[in-house]
């Protein structure tokens, strides 16, 4: 009896030690498994630049210096004159190593060895583009887009001074007053607008890896003058995008308002205006933009070249452009012509025909722009525009609801400066 007992007990025992040590067994396992699974989650992401996973090279940074040759360069990052010579040689049509310019960045990219064995050498052509030279594949080389993203903001800002100081006062770059210049440009006067004037904006800006660029896109907008406020709502329709009003009537017309992006007039259309050169009265039957030098100066309507001359006693270079039977347009004290225009040329609306300068009788760089109805000068302000085709039956309700919608958010926007949203076109 005691035997058994003692047999039973020991079974027991047995079978304690043996299910506690196949549970720690198994516990371990699990424990194992998830150090496995939380080592494998620490897993760092890959840091893609230049299209190469640049953490698991070395990388040495420069930047082009005035006058500098890329052979210069080349030399500095440890090239000798064969390698130099090689990577020279690649086809102009990808890299003019003729054009490098002062301030672009460029890099030499190397192995983590003890040799530092050169792999990429990568010259940043501009914002978006870089072209890679593989050193380790007979110095190939390609030219490559960097990615780029589009991200929308909105802005509403009342003019106290000029558009252009607004748009700094709201912290919003004055490059989207040239923007509004464009949409508006064929209704609203902006030479001629007042304090108080009112602005909003929907609009869109491009980045580069964090860098914003300054190209925009607008995705609508309004400008309130006199209590009359003006929307522009883009639409496509027949494979053109236009920005029309609220009733469907284009914004665009035949004629822009003004001959040149966003200055200032320094002298107004009049039948007795003291001139400052001949110290007399005399009549100006123009409008004077005042602009820089070399300011590009635009067709304000397609039309046909009827001249393109110098007058030494007067307007300088002139251009002068016939519209159709009733309009000509002439466009004086340039200083110099686009290239390639000559009489006889057709022009497009808003094509360069040349630029800002001071030549003839002129005291300063200003565009002197005037315009003849039917033979007889009339102020530039003035003249008449019939608007482009309006919305085709089709695309009214389309573009109605399109409208309203574009409405209601400019009308939301707040008389200040607001941060970019979350979304993100790419």
């Amino acid at each position: 009896m005691k035997i058994k007992r003692h047999i039973g007990l020991s079974a027991i025992i047995l079978f304690v030690i043996t299910t506690i040590a196949c549970c720690t067994s198994g516990g371990g396992n699990t424990l194992s498994e998830t150090e496995e699974s939380a080592d494998s989650s620490k897993v760092e992401p890959v840091i893609t630049k230049y299209g190469l996973p640049i953490d698991n090279y070395n990388t040495y940074y420069d930047t082009v210096k005035l006058r500098q040759t890329i052979a210069e360069i080349l030399f500095d990052f440890g090239f000798t004159a064969q390698q130099i010579h090689r990577l020279t040689q690649c086809p102009d049509s990808i890299f003019d190593v003729r054009k490098i310019r002062p301030g672009q960045a460029c890099l030499l990219v190397t192995e983590k060895d003890s040799a530092a064995t050169p792999c990429y050498f990568i010259y940043e052509e501009s914002p978006k583009t870089y072209i890679t030279f593989d050193l380790k594949n007979n110095y190939h080389a390609t030219r490559n887009n960097k990615p780029v993203e589009w991200r929308e903001s909105e802005v509403a800002g009342t003019v106290n001074s000029s558009l252009w100081v607004s748009m700094q006062e709201n912290g919003t770059s004055p490059l989207l007053a040239v923007e509004m210049s464009h949409i508006f440009g064929w209704s609203v006067d902006f030479f001629g607008i007042q304090k108080g004037d009112e602005y909003r904006l929907i609009y869109e800006q491009e980045y580069v890896e964090e860098t914003p660029l300054n190209n925009y896109r607008i995705v609508a907008a309004s400008f309130r003058a006199s209590d009359s406020t003006i929307y522009a709502i883009p639409y496509t329709q027949e494979n053109e995008e236009l920005f029309y009003n609220i009733d469907g009537n284009s914004l665009e017309g035949a004629f822009l308002k003004a001959p040149l992006d966003y200055y200032r007039i320094s002298s107004r259309f009049s039948n007795s205006r003291f001139h400052p050169v001949l110290r007399r009265y005399r009549a100006h039957h123009g409008v004077d933009y005042a602009a820089p030098a070399g300011t590009p100066v635009y067709a304000i309507g397609s039309g046909k070249v009827i001249a393109k001359a110098f007058q030494a006693g007067g307007g300088g270079n002139y251009v002068k452009i016939k519209h159709n039977g009733t309009y000509t347009t002439t466009y004086m004290h340039l200083s110099r012509f686009a290239k390639g225009l000559k009489v006889g040329d057709f022009v497009k609306q808003k094509q360069v025909i040349g630029y800002v300068g001071s030549t003839g009788i002129s005291t300063g760089p200003h565009l002197d722009f005037r315009v003849h109805e039917n033979g007889k000068p009339i102020n530039p302000l003035t003249i008449k525009s019939q608007p482009k085709k309006p919305i085709s039956d089709s695309c009214r309700a389309e573009f109605n609801i399109l409208c309203d919608s574009l409405v209601k958010r400019l009308n939301g926007i707040e008389n200040a400066t607001i941060e970019a949203t979350d979304f993100i076109r790419q």
